[in-house]
């Protein structure tokens, strides 16, 4: 039988041995665990590519709060929208009168009103975190309902240039109704990550 002196210095040797020779792990940061949450969450949209190019950037503040998500969600889509707005809106007046400059102003009216109704979205969603059953499922079932109406309103914004002469060939309106099939995208995905709301914030 070996020396309890030699088995000792055998086990401290093997002891210094592994620890050395362990493969150090790499941390996770918190940004990255974030970012893999909001990748997750927009797997359930209709445009999860652009859901989580579009998101990704606001991955410090959301966390891994759902709530937070569809609120970052919603104000994209209403900058978007604003944005979208103006654009329409100053080609409008750059086309003076006829019938694409009728249609020109009614998508600015029905973007107008989508815009309206996603800002009434991000009203329903704002605070929520403080707030009990039942306000919680009234409210989430308020902001669904607003963010579907302004689907709504964006499609008729499309819509209505099948109406015009051109028929919606023109360059005007291909731009427009290029754009706001873009906007649908986000108004798409930021209802979706709204419904998703309903499991749990």
């Amino acid at each position: 039988m070996l020396p309890r002196t030699v088995l000792m210095s055998s086990f401290f040797f093997l002891l210094a041995f592994v620890t050395c020779t362990s493969v150090p792990t790499t941390p996770t940061s918190p940004d990255e665990n974030a970012t893999e949450f909001i990748r997750a969450r927009c797997g359930g949209t209709r445009y999860p590519d652009l859901c989580y190019t579009s998101l990704s950037g606001y991955a410090a503040a959301v966390h891994h709060s759902p709530l937070k998500l569809a609120r970052v969600a919603t104000n994209v889509t209403l900058a978007r929208l604003r944005a979208l707005c103006s654009h329409v809106s100053a080609l409008r007046r750059a086309r003076g009168a006829g019938h694409v400059a009728a249609a020109l102003r009614d998508c600015a009216d029905e973007l107008g009103d989508a815009a309206y109704q996603v800002g009434r979205t991000a009203t329903e969603l704002r605070g929520l975190e403080s707030v009990e059953e039942p306000e919680v499922a009234w409210r989430v079932s308020s902001a669904q309902t607003w963010m579907s109406a302004a689907l709504t309103y964006e499609g008729t914004c499309s819509d209505g240039f099948q109406n015009v002469d051109s028929g919606g060939t023109s360059s005007v309106e291909a731009d427009v109704c290029r754009r706001v099939g873009k906007v649908k995208q986000y108004t798409s995905n930021a209802l979706a990550l709204v419904n998703g709301l309903v499991d749990g914030r």
